[in-house]
């Protein structure tokens, strides 16, 4: 029997009001709720671009940062992150940094689903190759960061994430990048 994934509700004010089943609470009145965002770098410096499984509910067949996600009830974020890093990309990660701890956002409906969501988004250094799962991951190219951004942020098809383009105006000249493209 396999257990229901749960969300995290999130007050206006961003504390915890409660928890909801995730695949039952995307849709075109999206509660606000606990995500998370990361963008994983390897040791050359380059950057991990993900093309979401076309089967997915949210946002599927969209290119977006390497690995996104939700913590359960009490998981703490990191070990969200790690778990997903392995459900997703079959692959392991170190150096975690909150490069934006309180970022928030809500997108305009797609496929009738909205994301709304308080999502601190995060860097990180590989450890290991990906091996994604065809369930949640459809491509994913290692990329120039500084090419990544250009594409994304002059998309105008949709052919990268909503949210991902929203976050690269905070982060395109993050001064932690250096840390992790050098």
């Amino acid at each position: 029997m396999s257990t229901v994934e749960r969300i995290i509700l999130l007050s206006e004010e961003g504390k915890v009001i409660g928890s909801a089943p995730k695949l039952e609470s995307h849709h075109l009145n999206t509660p606000l709720h606990l995500a998370f965002s990361c963008y994983v770098f390897n040791s050359d410096g380059k950057f991990l671009v993900t093309q979401r499984a076309k089967t997915k509910k949210v946002w599927p067949g969209v290119w977006t940062n390497s690995v996104c996600g939700h913590p359960t009830p009490s998981e703490p974020m990191e070990d969200a992150i790690r778990r997903r890093l392995k459900e997703e990309l079959g692959m392991t990660a170190k150096d975690f940094v909150a490069v934006l701890p309180h970022y928030r956002y809500k997108t305009p409906p797609f496929n009738g689903v909205v994301e709304n969501e308080i999502c601190p988004v995060y860097f990180a250094r590989a450890t290991s190759e990906p091996e994604p799962n065809p369930d949640e991951v459809e491509a994913y190219e290692w990329v120039d960061w500084q090419e990544f951004v250009g594409q994304a942020t002059t998309d105008k098809k949709g052919v990268y994430s909503y949210w991902c383009k929203d976050q690269l105006k905070s982060l395109k000249n993050h001064p932690l990048l250096k840390k992790f493209t050098a």
